[in-house]
């Protein structure tokens, strides 16, 4: 399942990735096979846990609700932005409601390096972009907010390493795929080798339960 805005079936039809509406007949997307993703942009000052207005309540609702079934039916799971954030609070973590650093990173789309992170060794992440002990890595960024206690079954495998807001999450459990990242690859698919391999990495997970 994949909610991404106006990306899927533009850069990434390549991949192989599929668009699917929510709005569309449930049998596209609860299919064994179907995999989960979250993405979203920066939310001006919203928060997640602050929402007041309806619409804003159950847009997080529903992602929550994705979210429990893709752990329920161990759907491969990539969370972008966003996705990260609800993520974490998913699983009982918590968020940095704004982030005080000298790191811009609400750099936002046109900048396409806003920092750096380092990568944690023998991670999911490290492994999938054939990366070497603490890799360093160029990013975009468009949040305000970060992910500030884990939840659950949820670890940290990468940092800003000027400020240590934390910039990606994986799951801790073998048999699922659960991987979070705070910038935005698919917005340099087309130009960046680790960022394909983040996307070819959740086509995998998915192909393995075909």
């Amino acid at each position: 399942l994949l909610r991404f805005r106006n990306v899927v079936g533009g850069k990434l039809a390549h991949s192989g990735l599929k668009r699917v509406d929510l709005g569309q007949d449930r049998k596209q997307i609860e299919g064994p096979q179907q995999f989960g993703q979250i993405a979203g942009n920066k939310r001006g000052d919203d928060s997640l846990s602050l929402f007041t207005r309806p619409s804003q309540r159950i847009v997080v609702a529903a992602d929550e609700l994705l979210l429990q079934d893709a752990y329920n039916m161990r759907k491969p799971i990539l969370g972008i932005c966003y996705g990260l954030q609800i993520l974490n609070v998913y699983r009982s973590g918590t968020l940095l409601q704004h982030i005080e650093s000298p790191v811009n990173h609400e750099a936002g789309r046109n900048i396409p390096v806003a920092h750096t992170v380092e990568i944690a060794s023998h991670s999911k992440l490290a492994d999938l972009i054939s990366a070497q002990q603490k890799p360093i890595l160029p990013v975009n960024s468009s949040h305000h907010q970060s992910a500030d206690l884990i939840g659950d079954g949820l670890r940290i495998t990468a940092r800003c390493p000027q400020d240590g807001i934390i910039e990606a999450l994986e799951g801790t459990s073998p048999d699922h795929f659960v991987l979070a990242v705070q910038w935005h690859p698919e917005r340099s698919v087309d130009e960046d080798e680790a960022s394909r391999a983040i996307f070819q990495s959740l086509i995998e997970a998915a192909n393995v339960r075909i």
